[in-house]
């Protein structure tokens, strides 16, 4: 009998699985894939960016909608659907983006990832943790004198909320990154965070299993979530392994599929503001390390960002609301490949470049859920759309202090756990 079922394997799974097994529970982690991390986190944009954790919802965003309704190659993308859930979280996403809500939500997200980023450093310090970690920072710059205008205000109040996000020239961005010096008259200046980090959030979660493995976790691979029921208040699993079905239940089941949760939690009846944006990710071998990036770079009027990871370039960006699609859109990867190649021109194997996409878990707030439902043994930990990696540490050790203490030594100001009883 386990005390705790943590559904999923991702970076938001393996940390909840973490301080699970280190408030010494018995813990299961169940997925469906062969490997942790095989999903979302497989591939994704290697920043854990804490200092530039802005929610998608701004009034900013709004302005920008229309116009990219009719770009083919705009960050973001609506592909309309016949569910009404998509039209839903449209419409909440229109209200989160009013100024009192982003002002709010920047709040949380920022709270939530200095905490993340100070346990996650001590994780990788007590367990000698490699997963291609870097330590420079983040450099985000902009093409255009509004825009970096604009970043000078969100920079200010990121520096209000304890992040170190500083104004810089554009001199002083190509001295920080001296690869970026050939575009330099396409840099009208740059924002630059120095305490931010990079790293792959695939290898960290196969870093974690072994870990957990030591802690006593037990890991069942390759076994997929059929359903979830409840009977007398308390939800029990269907679980399939080996074309064979069976029930399983514990004292604490914590649901950590990303974008797949809500609908495994809709027979349950409770009805989370969550929606998958598919984002897409490039992977180059790198050849000439003199070519590549030292520090993580974000360009901001293509929402793409470049991160080293040892001697890989990871190239990621754009998002799609388009349901649950997994289908890659070659072209889209193709336009951040040039992108890449444009940047970094000496790099080196564009030619040998893996395409990837991934399903983020987003709410129209940008705020995860983190906490309890109306059922006694039921957890959630999953919404982080693109902020797992920045993020996951800290909502694991979150959720498990409410799980188990009822308090936790970090208490943001208010989490959203939106369910609704059955």
């Amino acid at each position: 009998m386990y005390d705790v079922i943590v559904l999923g394997s991702g970076v938001v799974g393996m940390n909840t699985a973490y301080w699970c097994a280190n408030a010494g529970l018995k813990t299961l982690v169940v997925d469906r894939q062969p490997l942790a991390g095989n999903e979302t986190s497989y591939a994704n944009g290697g920043q854990i960016s804490v200092s530039f954790a802005e929610p998608w919802a701004s009034t900013a965003t709004l302005r920008k909608a229309l116009i990219w309704l009719f770009q083919k190659d705009a960050p973001l993308q609506l592909r309309p659907q016949l569910d009404w859930r998509q039209w839903r979280w449209l419409m909440q996403f229109v209200a989160e983006c009013m100024p009192h809500r982003h002002q709010h939500n920047v709040t949380q997200l920022v709270q939530l990832g200095l905490y993340s980023r100070h346990l996650l450093r001590q994780l990788r310090a007590q367990h000698h943790l490699q997963y291609q970690h870097l330590e420079h920072g983040i450099l985000q710059f902009y093409r255009d004198h509004k825009a970096f205008d604009q970043a000078k205000h969100t920079a200010s109040l990121m520096r209000s909320l304890g992040c170190e996000r500083e104004v810089i020239s554009q001199a002083q961005a190509i001295e920080i990154e001296p690869t970026l010096a050939h575009i330099s008259h396409d840099i009208k200046g740059a924002t630059y965070t120095r305490s931010d980090e990079t790293g792959d959030a695939h290898q960290f979660c196969l870093a974690m299993k072994s870990v957990c493995e030591q802690m006593g976790v037990t890991f069942q691979f390759r076994s997929r979530v059929v359903s979830l029921f409840a009977e007398n208040k308390l939800v029990k699993i269907v679980i399939e392994h080996d074309h064979q079905q069976d029930v399983i239940t514990a004292p604490h089941i914590v649901m950590a599929c990303g974008s797949y949760s809500a609908q495994l939690l809709q027979p349950l009846g409770i009805e989370l503001a969550l929606y998958p944006a598919k984002g897409y990710s490039v992977t180059v071998p790198i050849q000439n390390p003199a070519g590549a990036p030292k520090v993580s770079i974000t360009d901001d009027q293509y929402k793409v960002v470049f991160t080293r990871l040892g001697d890989r370039l990871r190239i990621a960006g754009t998002a799609e609301l388009s349901g649950y699609d997994l289908s890659i859109n070659e072209r889209r990867c193709e336009r951040m490949l040039r992108h890449g190649q444009w940047l970094f021109p000496t790099l080196g194997t564009f030619h040998d470049a893996k395409f990837w996409a991934g399903l983020r878990p987003a709410t129209p707030s940008n705020l995860p859920y983190v906490g309890a439902t109306a059922y006694p043994n039921l957890w959630l930990n999953t919404g982080h759309g693109t902020l797992g990696w920045t993020l996951g540490c800290g909502s694991g050790k979150l959720l498990v202090d409410k799980m188990t203490k009822g308090v936790t030594e970090f208490q943001p100001s208010s989490l959203p756990i939106r369910t609704k009883r059955a």
